[in-house]
């Protein structure tokens, strides 16, 4: 037994001799990510020293920022319509020295800006506005009107802070351009469309944003909040956003004349019973400790008082924050939808979940929200930097993260003090919201924040060694 052993020694010994010399495959994956934990906080004074840059630099660029902020707010265009807006921001990022490429998933732009070895760090807007006729009675209000995909001729308004987020992510790509020697790594500034109609990110991946261009180790993205004041922000550990489904509903039934009922099968009094039914999903099939909202946005149906149509159409969002819960919401509005027509002997209904319109929940990075966090309080002060509990909306900034890369979103304070104060009295109206045809954040202190926060969290994730 022993030769024998020995013989299988010897035999291992070579193997292992000559595999450790072949050479790594071509196809070798990509090194490990860097990890926020394991990236020390900046060492102190760190953050004083370079704001003081960043400021400096603001100071120069401030006005010319706000007047972006309203050339942008004053020509809006809507999702998967922002050529002009595309084409502006591609200008912008080529003035500051970035490697830019146009029509990235439709109307997106990629601008690069590569500085040495490091991390490749995204940064993210988006371009698109909204379907509302403006009321705000500003000087730079909008009074632009366009065909929105149906035809149908629309207000357009920038009522989510949309052209803040394109004044901030210019002014940031200004500062990091001008303050290469304070970092070292690869920056990615994307401008994506369609983000309203949640489809622009799924197009940019689809066009290869992670394949044409450096991948992200790391993903940043900011949005306006229209409930806190300019100079102060809000930021999630871990789940931010909720998922966000589009469904629709063709209820079908019988027409006929409205003197004579019984001789139809009425699709409007079926709608009525599902949008009602619609409610137990929440109130009786679901744990109270898990957040589902199903809401019926749009009913369109009939044409004259005494006709009863054929058919009713409803439109709704339905939002949730874990899959399971999400599998069991749409497959509860199908069985109510269909149940409703049984009931009735009416035809089945046509139930149709949007697959193009889904975005998953927003999670923002543990550590990477920590990091960034504690940036932003040396920045802003702790009082002006707040825990923000998760809320249902949606955003598909989500789907950069692709399963992989760690994403952080947080929310800027866009509201002058003055006014926020004001909405704090006893009785006081509320301050209008996002996709509200009032909603007008103050310029330029909040573009300063944006600019300030974004400019030094993607700094610090990019640390230059000192030699």
């Amino acid at each position: 037994m022993l030769p024998r052993q020995l013989a299988t020694l010897i035999v291992l010994i070579c193997v292992l001799a000559v595999s450790g010399n072949d050479p790594p495959p071509v196809n070798s994956p990509k090194p490990a990510q860097p990890d926020p934990k394991e990236q020390p906080n900046p060492p102190a004074g760190w953050v004083k020293d370079r704001l003081a840059e960043v400021d400096k630099k603001l100071d120069v660029e401030i006005k010319s920022l706000v007047s972006l902020y309203q050339h942008l707010h004053a020509n809006p265009e809507l999702s998967l319509m922002e050529v002009n807006t595309a084409k502006r921001l591609a200008e912008e990022m080529k003035k500051a020295g970035y490697d830019v490429t146009e029509k990235v998933g439709g109307n997106g732009v990629v601008a690069v800006l590569k500085n040495g070895p490091g991390p490749v760090v995204l940064i993210r807007t988006d371009m698109d506005a909204l379907p509302i006729i403006e009321q705000t009675g500003l000087a730079y209000a909008s009074k632009v009107k366009a065909k929105n995909r149906d035809g149908v001729e629309v207000g357009v308004m920038h009522a989510c802070g949309h052209d803040i987020h394109m004044a901030s992510w210019v002014g940031t790509a200004r500062v990091l351009a001008a303050m290469k020697d304070k970092w070292s790594g690869t920056v990615v500034f994307i401008a994506q469309p369609a983000e309203e109609i949640v489809a622009g990110a799924r197009m940019m991946l689809a066009d290869g944003l992670y394949k044409r261009f450096p991948k992200p180790d790391f993903a940043l993205a900011l949005h306006s909040d229209p409930h806190h004041p300019a100079g102060s922000l809000g930021y999630s550990e871990g789940l931010a956003l909720a998922n966000a489904d589009t469904v629709d509903i063709l209820v079908k039934g019988k027409g006929g004349h409205g003197a004579a009922p019984h001789m139809t099968i009425d699709p409007i009094v079926l709608a009525a019973r599902i949008i009602i039914d619609l409610q137990t999903i929440v109130s009786r099939e679901t744990d109270p400790l898990d957040p589902v909202v199903v809401t019926v946005g749009s009913i369109h149906g009939g044409t004259k008082h005494n006709i009863i149509p054929n058919e009713v159409k409803l439109q709704l969002t339905v939002r949730t924050t874990k899959t399971e819960t999400r599998d069991r919401v749409l497959k509860s509005i199908d069985r109510i939808a269909k149940a409703a027509a049984v009931s009735a002997n009416a035809p089945a209904p046509e139930v149709k979940v949007s697959l193009e319109e889904f975005t998953p929940a927003t999670y923002n990075d543990v550590p990477l929200a920590r990091k960034c966090g504690s940036v932003f309080r040396e920045i802003l002060g702790a009082k002006n930097v707040r825990d923000r509990k998760p809320v249902m909306g949606a955003e598909d900034f989500s789907r950069y993260s692709d399963g992989k890369t760690p994403i952080f979103m947080y929310f800027l304070g866009t509201i002058s003090k003055e006014k926020y104060d004001e909405s704090l009295k006893p009785d006081a109206p509320a301050l209008p919201g996002m996709h509200t045809d009032s909603y007008a954040p103050v310029p330029e202190p909040s573009i300063r924040t944006g600019v300030r926060t974004m400019s030094l969290a993607a700094m610090n994730l990019m640390p230059k060694k000192e030699k």
